[in-house]
């Protein structure tokens, strides 16, 4: 990886506050961060200390109350809702604890969807693509209530990475499955970052995952610590 290019993430005293009758509670309190083009890095803590909400304010899908957050060259304070999303179908790929497919939809449809959002021609043949790479090329057809937990987070992971981004933020991916299943996930996650030169932001509770990465930032109280 180029640490010399400029960084895919830059957070600059990033903060996030919701109003709340009893006063404005703080989930992000001045997080400074930097995260290189193809870099993976484990972002830990304890429950409520605020991963999820980095994830959602790099993703831009929570607003900064404060603070500076570059991501992928865009200030993401002043980028539109409609420009933030579509960063989301081009350039950041994202994967949830929840998996969050589309019901009604098969594993090839819930793949191409970033791709056929963005108006994307060969969007069913790329899927298809990734979706033989993370070892489902024969569950095209089916729809998410007839795949297992794991088959349905590769599918994610596919949906994430079928676009080709520079970016991927991945909250818990593992947290719903079983140790077996979740080392299948995170061998396919890694794969296809480190063979995309894609940089990945992964959320983890799991010590052995987090030393797997480059580096590791450990958040409590929405604050970094290490």
């Amino acid at each position: 990886m180029d640490f010399t290019a400029s960084p895919v993430v830059q957070l600059s005293q990033a903060r996030l506050s919701y109003p709340t009758p009893e006063g404005e509670i703080d989930v992000l309190n001045g997080i400074d961060l930097q995260v290189g083009p193809g870099e993976i890095v484990a972002v830990t803590g304890p429950s409520g200390s605020g991963k999820s909400s980095l994830i959602a304010v790099i993703g831009g899908l929570e607003p900064l109350s404060g603070g500076a957050a570059q991501v992928l060259g865009t200030d993401m304070m002043l980028e539109s809702e409609r420009g933030r999303t579509l960063m989301r179908r081009r350039d950041i790929g994202i994967v949830f604890q929840a998996y969050h497919l589309v019901p009604s939809m098969t594993a090839l449809q819930n793949a191409a969807l970033p791709l056929t959002l963005a108006g994307e021609d060969d969007a069913q043949d790329r899927a298809k693509a990734m979706l033989e790479r993370v070892g489902l090329g024969h569950r095209l057809t089916h729809r998410p209530s007839a795949l297992s937990g794991g088959e349905q987070q590769r599918v994610a992971i596919a949906r994430a990475f079928v676009a080709a981004p520079r970016l991927v933020l991945a909250d818990e991916p593992t947290g719903n499955l079983d140790q077996r299943t979740g080392e299948v996930v995170i061998e396919t996650m890694f794969e296809l970052a480190r063979s995309s030169g894609t940089a990945l932001l992964l959320v983890t509770h799991d010590p052995a995952l987090a030393a797997r990465c480059d580096r590791t930032l450990v958040i409590e109280g929405g604050r970094v610590v290490s």
